[in-house]
């Protein structure tokens, strides 16, 4: 069988992929074992005290999952042999300077091999502790740079990043970079290394006040919040990512910079198989609260494109850009690729509604007690104080008025309204962490990614196979018939 252009240049490839344990670190590396077994060496890099404790999450965090079923049943019994070949755990973290690689005779290996990095690892948390969130957004993204520039044979270094790092831009987002201090607000620069200085400070001083642990998460979360918002941004989580792409555009050198800037990713679309996915993602909790019948309105836009994009096309971007950058020298600089579909083939979140509706009135959930859900056609409502307002008025004054009915007593009062203040919380700690998304009225171009499509098609590259283009998905039948299903199917598991 002719081999595939881009299996051709990844065969005898030696790459480095930080955050390995992650969901879109694992679709990557399944598909390039999927397309080509002659890859030298894939060094992954995972937290852990020794590479005997890397080697175990190796296998039971990523190798056993039902991802690789399909690499699995190819290569049947020498599938571990595949493995153990070509894959490598290492020991070690990014927040450290040296990435904590402490087996010397494999670090100098490693340092004489790799050709590509590809930095994946991340906190995708919103409102991550600050101190967490700048050592491995941020400083963490700078760390691994470092270590890249003193790989002998580097060509590439390839860094996930996210759109969102835009903030609650309005109108076409451009592909551009971030330069080093670069604000969203109007109080001025953003001194990232001032930043990490008073986070330690902040940090310091907790500690030696002796306050809890978790008091001193909390105050971590809310200093990040305060910090991202200051500087125009709506959480840490993009905040910290935005500053990780000025410390690496900054500080690269000549060292070819790829970073990739998907939106809201989702379950596979195609490859290795439909419908894969692992844990809650971005729109999942809002699919499943309604579904469940906890959730029968929410905030946002219905006009606003809600921007996801499978996992598999965002992997297609990854490796065709690695394989394009690589060996054309014009793509010297730092180049930037949204891969989004709110541009191209946009899903409303009006559509979304509709396909939720059907699905789960065609299918609806049973709960523990063995009864089906019925579900209502969710309200949209565009302001999270009158979702607050409706959220009151829905559940909160019927049993006011129950109780100065004395129809409650003031006990069953209490605990009602306890019961109901606990879900009216978490429906509108989704809609406040949720609100930069539903309500976002920004399209993100992809000018760039346009581009990189063209060079593949001339450089002789099979597009289907390396499928990014969102404009080739169907948004009803991938929610109704892929993505739902492999959400219970993975995650849920009813």
């Amino acid at each position: 069988m002719k081999m595939d252009h881009v299996a051709k240049f990844l065969r005898g490839k030696t790459i480095l992929i930080t955050g390995a344990t992650g969901f879109l670190a694992k679709v990557f590396l399944e598909k390039i074992l999927r397309l080509q077994p002659n890859v030298n060496k894939l060094y992954l890099l995972l937290r852990a005290s020794d590479d005997k404790s890397a080697t175990q999450r190796l296998h039971d965090e990523i190798i056993s999952t039902g991802l690789f079923r399909v690499l699995r049943d190819k290569w049947s019994w020498e599938f571990d042999k595949l493995i153990s070949s070509k894959v490598i755990a290492v020991a070690g973290d990014i927040s450290s300077e040296n990435l904590e690689i402490t087996d010397l005779k494999l670090r100098e290996k490693m340092l004489r091999e790799i050709e590509i990095v590809v930095n994946v690892a991340g906190t995708t948390e919103f409102n991550e502790r600050y101190d967490i969130a700048l050592g491995i957004n941020t400083f963490g993204a700078l760390n691994v740079l470092n270590y890249a520039k003193k790989c002998d044979k580097i060509k590439l270094f390839l860094h996930i990043s996210t759109a969102y790092v835009c903030g609650e831009q309005q109108g076409t987002i451009l592909e551009k970079r971030f330069y080093m201090g670069e604000s969203l607000s109007k109080t001025g620069n953003v001194n990232i290394f001032e930043e990490k200085r008073m986070m330690e400070e902040k940090l310091e001083q907790l500690q030696c006040d002796c306050v809890p642990n978790n008091a001193i998460k909390s105050a971590m979360k809310e200093l990040g919040l305060q910090r991202a918002k200051l500087n125009g941004w709506p959480n840490t989580y993009v905040f910290t990512k935005a500053m990780g792409e000025m410390l690496l555009g900054n500080f690269k050198g000549d060292l070819p910079l790829v970073i990739i800037r998907p939106t809201m990713i989702t379950s596979t679309y195609k490859q290795p198989f439909p419908g894969w996915i692992e844990g809650l993602k971005t729109i999942d909790s809002i699919i499943m609260s309604y579904g469940k019948g906890t959730l029968t309105c929410f905030p946002g836009n219905p006009n606003s494109a809600l921007d996801v994009i499978p996992v598999d096309m965002v992997v297609s971007a990854m490796i065709v850009a690695m394989e394009v950058h690589y060996a054309n020298h014009q793509y010297s600089g730092e180049t930037i690729y949204h891969v989004s579909s709110s541009l191209g083939n946009p899903m409303k979140l009006s559509d979304l509604r509709k396909f939720l509706h059907s699905y789960f009135t065609k299918n609806p959930w049973v709960d523990k007690n063995g009864q089906r859900v019925k579900v209502g056609t969710a309200t949209v409502i565009n302001s999270t104080d009158m979702f607050f307002l409706n959220m009151q008025i829905k559940y909160v004054l019927p049993l006011k008025v129950l109780y100065l009915m004395n129809i409650l007593s003031c006990q069953r009062f209490k605990k009602g309204y306890t019961k109901l203040d606990r879900k009216i919380k978490f429906v509108m700690r989704l809609a406040e962490l949720y609100k930069p998304y539903v309500f976002f009225v920004g399209i993100f171009d992809g000018r760039n990614l346009e581009k990189l499509e063209k060079v593949a098609k001339e450089r002789g590259i099979d597009v289907a196979e390396f499928d990014f283009n969102s404009k080739n998905i169907d948004w009803e039948d991938y929610i109704m018939e892929i993505h739902i299903p492999g959400l219970l199917k993975h995650v849920i598991r009813p």
